[in-house]
């Protein structure tokens, strides 16, 4: 983990955890309902982001809620569904993690206690999750990004992303690619919240270097698999034109232990939900 900025733990999740992660999303995407003017579709691309999600309040205070973001193109211009809801979710953030029980079990978990014992942790906050669906044939890209990009901290290096696969991950399907060892040289850009009065919410200082794609190498993961991202390795995700959907749950953790959240983070703590220790 060290010396690449990632680490694969294969079997870390029983099939049954999984299952129950998924039956209990299925639920919550039945009883999805999304008010029209809030239905923002999730993109990594920055213009695309300062669009839809830097202009979005629905957005920018989801850090304390379950909110559903969509894919594109699944909305017709009245923000109505083309095709069934189930398969329109590219993801739901950003507070699984507290208010579902399900995924607060998953969260908290002896394992993920221990593991986070076994890296140094000493005082380990959650400070968001995710579920992600990246769906068969329309499941976007995520572009090459650093996770601190968007969850800054002084110093760095104290975010940790813990991805777990509920569906076997693939190349064909959009498994995670990393450049080992990206991790040691700082962050390229910020995403911060932008002044009041601005046209978006949010927008990015500095900007992201052209990669090397050579430098990539896929991580295929088996369901119930986990990947543990450094906060500044450099990853990413294809497309899913494959058939089958590539479901994950992740969420992330910092070491609150002489550390300081950033106030420009999108993200912030607030009183209904203090983040919360990883260690309850």
């Amino acid at each position: 983990f060290h010396k690449d900025g990632f680490l694969v733990l294969e079997r870390f999740f029983t099939a049954e955890e999984c299952d129950s992660m998924r039956n209990q999303i299925q639920r919550i995407v039945a009883e999805m309902e999304v008010p029209p003017h809030c239905r923002t579709e999730f993109s990594t691309k920055e213009q695309e982001q300062l669009q839809e999600q830097g202009s979005s309040d629905y957005f920018l205070t989801s850090g304390d809620k379950i909110r559903f973001f969509f894919e594109k193109g699944v909305l017709d211009e009245r923000g109505n569904f083309r095709i069934p809801k189930e398969k329109s979710v590219s993801k739901i953030g950003h507070a699984l993690h507290a208010y579902d029980p399900v995924f607060k079990q998953i969260t908290h978990s002896s394992k993920v206690q221990e593991l986070g014992r076994k890296l140094g942790l000493e005082r380990p906050v959650v400070v968001q999750s995710m579920y992600i669906f990246k769906q068969p044939g329309i499941g976007g890209e995520v572009t090459p990004h650093q996770d601190a990009t968007f969850l800054h901290t002084e110093p760095l290096g104290r975010i940790l992303g813990f991805w777990i696969a509920l569906e076997d991950a693939t190349r064909e399907n959009g498994c995670l690619w990393f450049i080992p060892g990206s991790h040691t040289s700082g962050i390229n850009r910020r995403m911060v919240r932008a002044a009041p009065g601005s046209s978006t919410c949010v927008e990015f200082v500095g900007s992201e270097p052209a990669y090397d794609n050579s430098q990539f190498i896929p991580l295929p993961i088996s369901k119930g698999g986990l990947i543990l991202i450094h906060g500044e390795v450099v990853h990413k995700s294809e497309l899913n034109s494959s058939e089958s959907s590539r479901h994950a749950f992740t969420f992330h953790v910092m070491e609150a232990k002489d550390t300081s959240w950033s106030k420009e983070n999108w993200l912030q703590p607030t009183p209904e939900l203090p983040f919360p220790s990883l260690y309850t």
